[in-house]
Formats: C-alpha cells, structure tokens, sequence
C-alpha cells in the first residue's frame, strides 16, 4: 500500500509540475511584445532581400567603408583567417564522410555537421556528407572514404547499412567514429551502446565536450577502459558563414535564434514583454513554419544591439561546453548577454561579453545596453578578436585531425 502510494504521490507530482511549465508556456506566449509576430516577419523578409544582393553587404569596398568597427574588423580578421587555412591540409590522406541529418530532424545536428563538413573542405581534405535520406553503400562505394563520423543515436545509426560497411572494410582502409555513449548528466557510460560499438568496430568516440572536461572526467577513462579513445570536437563558428555584414543599423533590440526552452521563460520573460526583438527558432508558439538558413542568420545578427544567449542547465553547472550560438554571435559582432556556463570563463575574457548569474541579473543588464549603446559595441569587438583567435571551426578542424592522427599512430 505505502508503495502504491508513493507512486501515485510521484505521478501526481510529475503532472503537477508538467501542468505549471505549461501555464508558464502560456503566459509568456500571452504577454510576448505585440510585435514580436510581424517584427520576425519583416526582418526575415528584409534579410532574403539583402542576402539576393549580398555583394553590396559583403564586399571588401562595402565592409571596409562601414561605419560599424565589428564590420571593418571582422571582415580583417576573416580574411586573415580564410588565408591562413585555405587548402593547410591539401596533403592529407584522409577523406572524410560525415553523417548530417536534415535540419528538420535535428537543427543542432545538422548546423555542426554541416559545419565541420564544409570547414574539412576548406582546409583540403576531400569531405562528403552522407545525406539522412542518402543510401550509404552507394555513397561509400562512390567516394571511398577512409573515415567516417556518425552518432550513436538510434536516428543516425538506423539509416546506416552496416553490413554493406563491414564489406567495404574486407577492402578498404576505414576508421568510424560516433558521439560518446553516455547516460544522461555524463553520470556513467552506456554500456548497451559500448557493446554495439564493439560489436559494428567503431574505432574511437568523439564528443562536443571540451578537453579539460575529458581530462578530468573519471566516465571518459571508463570509456577508454573499454578500449574507446574520446576525440574532442567543441562546438565553434564557421566563418564561412558567420561574420558580419555592412549596411545595417543595429536597429533590433534584441535577436534569439534558437529552439524553445524552459530557460528562456526564466530568464527573457520580463525583456520579451516589455520590448520588441527578434525571436525565431522551433518550438515557439507564435512561429508556425522555422526555416534553418545559416546564410541568412549573419543578416539578422549585423542587426542585433543585444544578442540574447541561454544555455541548457547541464551547461551551467559543469565545465563542459558552451553552445554554438556563443561564438557564431561573437563572429557577427553582436554585443553578448549570456548566462553562466561555467565554461565560458575559460573561453571569454570578462571583458568581451555581458554574465548574468540570474534571470533578474540577466534584465537588468539587458537594460543597461539599451539605455547605453556604448556599452555593447565595445565587449563586441574583443569577443569578436577572441572568436576569431581560437575558437572557429577552421581551428575545430585544425584540432581534429590532429587527434585523428595521433589516434592512427598510438592504439589504445
């Protein structure tokens, strides 16, 4: 009986809890600015037609005339950094397959594959994506590749033919790679997934983690017990999409571009209500059809006076990753208010972007780039100096296939 009711207190109080993030839902939905809906509206309108005639924005002669610092220096440090590794890694032997699902089955996934896959193919080393629709012997049989990168989710490893990839191997020369295979919270390895890795011959794991985290973290030597080297592959801009455009005014208040947590009603409801911005991304109400488009985000982020930034709370509390979102609105230079992950003063210098350690905190700073634009512009160009100093995908790349290398060269 006491175990019954045990139960049906849990259940209820799981309802209860579901019912209260509903209402909340709700009524930030209700109390959003009246023009949230046609404000996304137009500024997505007028960043198509600004993106048809990207030349007159993204010139040389355009960026270098424009009036806003982050644009003239952006466009600098861009173009040094596109010099420095454009075909740096022509010679390599590797070839490269990645696995990127479509943007409407995974947004995260397909923004960081697709990123990395087109990062490899500036740096030189011959890189293909295997479509999520794609049939995967045509594709190995057609390209060769001598590494392929995929994920130990059951949405990526279900569309693989691996028996078709254990034959391509009875001739072919090929390391496979997936995301690590933990349980949630990084609290322990998942070992059913371990097994199966063993048993397709996965050759090593790789995560979104930083490196002093897979150092220090006790789960990813219990990974290497079991014979699995963990590579690690942070998230990072890809200025070859990301960086700033001339033309525009920083007219936007604020700019979110990101699916729809719990978090952003803790932490934006008092700025959703009171002023108009720019919100888009799945999972919001008032948006009926979100198209990814990486190309026409820079648009949208030259006009931000505030980019908005909130991170999962597993992000908070260990020292793990920041999001994507953190350098792509460094690389735009868009002024930076973010939450506290505790790695981003690892990745930040205080000076470079705005920290709030609560939601009130989070408003009032909000408030006091509005009421002085000076304040933003100046973080802006410092985050936009430390982005492009380390943390892109050319570096993301850089890195990774370095530890590629080692790993061909030292067997666990």
């Amino acid at each position: 009986m006491r175990t019954l009711l045990h139960a049906i207190t849990k259940a209820l109080h799981k309802k209860r809890k579901k019912l209260r993030q509903s209402y909340e839902k709700w009524v930030f939905q209700q109390r959003l600015h009246p023009t949230a809906q046609s404000l996304r509206q137009a500024v997505l309108q007028e960043s198509e037609v600004a993106l048809a005639d990207a030349s007159s924005h993204e010139s040389e002669q355009a960026c270098l005339a424009s009036p806003d610092p982050t644009v003239r220096q952006g466009f600098l440090l861009r173009q040094a950094l596109c010099q420095e590794f454009e075909n740096a890694y022509r010679n390599s032997t590797q070839r490269i397959l990645i696995h990127v699902p479509s943007s409407a089955a995974s947004p995260a996934g397909y923004s960081l594959f697709s990123n990395l896959a087109e990062c490899l193919s500036f740096l030189g080393v011959p890189t293909q994506i295997l479509g999520w629709d794609d049939d995967s012997a045509t594709v190995f049989a057609q390209f060769e590749p001598t590494l392929f990168l995929t994920s130990e989710d059951d949405s990526y490893l279900e569309r693989v033919d691996w028996s078709s990839i254990h034959r391509y191997r009875n001739n072919h020369a090929l390391q496979i790679g997936f995301t690590a295979p933990l349980l949630a919270n990084d609290v322990a390895p998942n070992f059913s997934k371990i097994a199966w890795a063993k048993e397709h011959g996965i050759d090593f794991f790789y995560s979104f983690r930083d490196q002093h985290y897979l150092d220090s973290h006790p789960v990813y030597r219990e990974l290497e017990r079991e014979g699995f080297k963990t590579v690690s592959l942070p998230w990072g801009a890809n200025i070859l999409r990301y960086y700033p455009v001339a033309g525009f005014e920083r007219d936007l208040n604020y700019v979110l571009i990101a699916s729809r947590k719990r978090e952003h009603i803790a932490y934006m409801a008092s700025i959703a209500q009171r002023y108009s911005g720019f919100i888009d991304g799945p999972g919001w109400s008032h948006i009926a059809h979100f198209q990814f488009h990486r190309d026409r985000d820079r648009y949208i982020y030259s006009r931000a006076k505030v980019g908005l930034n909130v991170h999962l709370p597993e992000q908070i509390h260990t020292v793990f990753e920041l999001n994507e979102r953190t350098y792509q609105l460094a690389a735009c230079g868009a002024p930076q208010l973010v939450d506290h992950p505790k790695l981003l003063d690892l990745a930040f210098s205080k000076e470079a972007v705005f920290v709030a350690d609560s939601p009130a905190q989070f408003t009032d700073l909000f408030e006091a780039l509005i009421h002085d634009p000076s304040l933003g512009p100046k973080a802006a160009l410092i985050a936009q100096q430390e982005v492009f100093a380390k943390h892109t995908t050319f570096h993301r790349a850089k890195a990774f296939l370095e530890q590629i290398e080692c790993l061909s060269k030292k067997p666990v």
